[in-house]
């Protein structure tokens, strides 16, 4: 089959043109969210972004007395489409999402700048800690953020899963993909020019999509640990979960005195939020093999060009001449196919390209992250790995025995990570990994009330340090002293 550049599976998510690049917004709210110029941009982006999505269709109750009952009506649906799916996969039919382990690193990746900041659009909310009506929806934040926890932060698990799977690398995904995460990001600045919309945001990104329950399945059959999309599988709950607080905290924060239709119109609008961008669905569906094969070995080329020696040549080219223009990778890999230094639909072992690059004797070992590797790998086998699949009729034997060892792996990290004090003991040593952390206790013991500790901590509640040492103790006070 000849490799030519084309375009991906045609799924065109929802964008707005006259928007600031959102991955440029992106970065830049991660990296200055301060900066008065930053955060007017994030205030002009959440208004084209808004405009945009006021065309999009709603499923919200015109009423919003009819919420409890939407919300049945979801998880009821969610809940059949599950069991046809599992009903389904119990009768042999093959995975819906995943083809293949390489295709669902491809989706880690692709959401990793949505899920690095995970519960963001809520963190405007804080400053608002002493206001009842906002109680369930702080609630819903710091739950995000595991309360501190390091094992039950969203942030920080996910850091954890891409890193296990060499997937950290998606800093130069496609625009779409940095959507949804510019728009959370802006909302946490603009709380207050956009409750409205943040609650409807919120509203909709709380509920439990059928794309969590499937994800969280195939992940584990194919050997990775689903505990970040498990874990919001029972935090979203609809009985007592996010998915129901999301109701609690829109009615709670109602308005008595004003518009209160235009104040649920701008409810809706923010829920529209949520279907612009790239989306999981997209992400899964616009996976194309071996046009993924084709950007890791461009992107190698840049350096691959000036390492290689001059003794193997291809059709009269060394590989560094090959690698030193780009167009020509297509025609590289085709040569290696016709020299059957890569064997195409069966098992990698066979090709000498392969073993070039795997194995602590490789002489290309390190060149390939994990991610890559796997992507190569799966390429590499084709149709072949579709034959050695478990037997179709059959549940996964290994499916239970995986899961099982990912929780032991989870309790033992969790017994071994010490739990940090919220005071040092006096005279104990304290390490450079903990000064940060000391600081902040010793801060905190000055100030003269519960109102200025909660003060002083809201800045290390933010979408851009919760996750740190700091963040997390922060968090952990926070917490205490809201409850």
């Amino acid at each position: 089959m000849q490799l030519t550049r084309s375009l991906p599976v045609d799924i065109t998510p929802v964008t707005c043109e006259a928007a600031a690049p959102s991955r440029a917004l992106y970065f830049a709210l991660l990296d200055a969210p301060d900066s008065e110029s930053v955060r007017e941009r994030a205030a002009d982006y959440l208004a084209a972004q808004l405009d945009a999505a006021s065309a999009l269709p709603c499923d919200l109750p015109q009423d919003p007395a009819g919420l409890g009952e939407w919300l049945d009506s979801h998880t009821a649906k969610v809940g059949e489409q599950y069991r046809t799916y599992l009903d389904a996969r119990r009768a042999g039919a093959p995975r819906r999402y995943f083809s293949s382990k390489a295709h669902a690193l491809h989706f880690l990746q692709g959401v990793a700048p949505t899920k690095l900041v995970d519960g963001a659009w809520l963190y405007g909310l804080l400053q608002r800690w002493d206001d009842s009506r906002f109680t369930s929806l702080i609630q819903t934040y710091l739950e995000e953020l595991g309360e501190g926890q390091p094992e039950k932060n969203h942030v920080v698990l996910y850091r954890k899963l891409l890193a296990s799977q060499g997937c950290d690398d998606w800093q130069n995904l496609d625009d779409d993909n940095f959507v949804q995460g510019a728009i959370q990001l802006a909302l946490s600045e603009h709380a207050e020019q956009f409750l409205p919309e943040v609650i409807g945001f919120n509203l909709g990104y709380e509920q439990l999509p059928l794309h969590l329950l499937i994800s969280s399945y195939e992940l584990t059959e194919l050997g990775i640990d689903p505990y970040y999309f498990t874990l919001h599988v029972t935090v979203d709950n609809a009985d007592n979960g996010h998915a129901k607080k999301a109701i609690q905290g829109l009615m709670a924060a109602w308005p008595q005195v004003g518009d209160s239709e235009e104040f649920y119109r701008r409810v809706m609008n923010g829920y529209r939020l949520n279907d612009l961008g790239a989306s999981t669905l997209s992400v899964i569906g616009g996976f194309d093999p071996e046009q993924e094969v084709l950007r890791v070995m461009e992107k190698k080329a840049g350096v691959g060009q000036f390492v290689h020696s001059d003794y193997c040549r291809f059709d009269g080219r060394t590989v560094n001449q090959w690698l030193a223009e780009p167009a020509l990778i297509p025609q590289f890999l085709e040569t290696l196919q016709g020299r059957s230094w890569i064997k195409r639909h069966e098992d990698p072992q066979h090709s000498r390209f392969w073993q070039l690059i795997t194995g602590e004797q490789a002489p290309m070992f390190g060149v390939f992250s994990a991610h890559e590797q796997q992507l190569i790998h799966d390429w590499i086998a084709g149709d072949w790995l579709a034959e050695q699949a478990p037997t179709r009729g059959k549940p996964h034997p290994s499916l239970a025995q995986r899961q099982g060892q990912f929780n032991g792996r989870r309790r033992l990290a969790n017994e071994r990570s010490p739990k940090p004090a919220l005071v040092q003991s006096e005279g104990v040593a304290v390490s450079d990994f903990d000064q940060e952390t000391q600081l902040l206790e010793q801060q905190l013991a000055q100030l003269p009330s519960r109102d200025a500790r909660m003060r002083h901590l809201l800045p290390l509640l933010a979408p851009t340090r919760h996750h740190s040492a700091a963040g997390l103790l922060a968090t952990r006070i926070f917490t205490g002293l809201f409850n």
